[in-house]
């Protein structure tokens, strides 16, 4: 755990009281779910900005060249809680853990909350590609109240337990549609490398992902895609009429020329906000804060 003196935002007692309710009283959970003030998923002007925090699931806790940057909860939820009590800052998108955590801490009334479903593609694992459904389904969003579902979808050609992969985001975007619930697909054509898994950036790739992935399920009323910021970025959206949101990426070495690509596709028809993690959370100068209310900014301009 941090000490006090590193902590930005919240103290040791509203851990504390985590903690407690986490051991003595588990009904608070549901109980604050229930009680959770809603909002529109889009707000006036029609954008969102959701920040992301459902890497560590999938035990991919580096930022940087921090292998074990999100290792320490509280210091990730003190973080979290500061992001989304800038203004701006639509909601959050986790799994049950993290979730569960924010709403103990108070942190999710009136924010777009947004449940991962499939992080069983463990980083760097011989199963990497196996994304099974590991984290929330349909039944438990509906069950918690949230506003939104989550489901990655990574592709490889060349690996026929792909196919489990996409049966199951059909599957989760079949039952999204029932319930009335959005869920974001998160596609990618990618191949295993040495290292794990890597995904193809180029907009040929990314279109052809986009393809894939707008066919899913019996109804693609409740779909939207979540889709990198890559090189003609204009091709890609030309692609789809789904609403999307903009996947942030790694943290980059240059913060002001990932700001400015995001400016620009942000501009292109069919961009409805971002969905920015580490990037953010975890920003090179430390300045969470700053980094949320740059890119609020830029998603609300206007």
């Amino acid at each position: 755990m941090l000490p006090e003196s590193s902590r930005r935002f919240l103290d040791d007692e509203r851990f504390a009281r985590l903690r407690d309710r986490r051991a003595v009283d588990p009904t608070a959970i549901a109980e604050l779910h229930a009680a959770r003030t809603r909002r529109p998923v889009l707000g006036d002007n029609g954008r969102l900005f959701i920040v992301a925090a459902d890497h560590p699931a999938r035990g991919a806790l580096g930022v940087g060249d921090e292998p074990m940057a999100m290792a320490d909860r509280y210091e990730l939820l003190d973080r979290l809680a500061l992001a989304l009590s800038r203004p701006g800052v639509d909601g959050v998108l986790a799994t049950p853990d993290i979730i569960d955590d924010l709403a103990l801490l108070g942190a999710l009334d009136g924010k777009v909350v947004v449940g991962s479903m499939n992080r069983g593609g463990l980083r760097g694992s011989s199963f990497e590609m196996d994304d099974r459904f590991t984290g929330y389904d349909i039944d438990g969003i509906v069950r918690d109240r949230l506003d939104f579902a989550k489901a990655l979808l990574r592709i490889n050609l060349q690996d026929a337990g792909s196919i489990a992969t996409i049966e199951a985001c059909a599957a989760a975007v079949t039952a999204a549609a029932a319930a009335g619930v959005p869920i974001m697909l998160e596609p990618f054509m990618s191949t295993q490398g040495p290292a794990g898994v890597v995904n193809d950036l180029t907009a040929d790739a990314v279109i052809t992902s986009v393809a894939i992935a707008s066919g899913l399920g019996t109804s693609s009323a409740y779909t939207w895609l979540k889709l990198p910021v890559v090189d003609d970025m204009e091709r890609v959206m030309a692609a789809t009429t789904l609403p999307t949101l903009l996947l942030g990426g790694e943290r980059g070495s240059d913060p002001e020329a990932t700001y400015a690509s995001w400016q620009r596709a942000l501009a292109l028809p069919g961009v409805r906000g971002l969905v920015v993690g580490r990037t953010l959370v975890y920003p090179p100068d430390g300045d969470v804060a700053r980094a949320v209310d740059t890119a609020a900014a830029l998603v609300h301009a206007g």
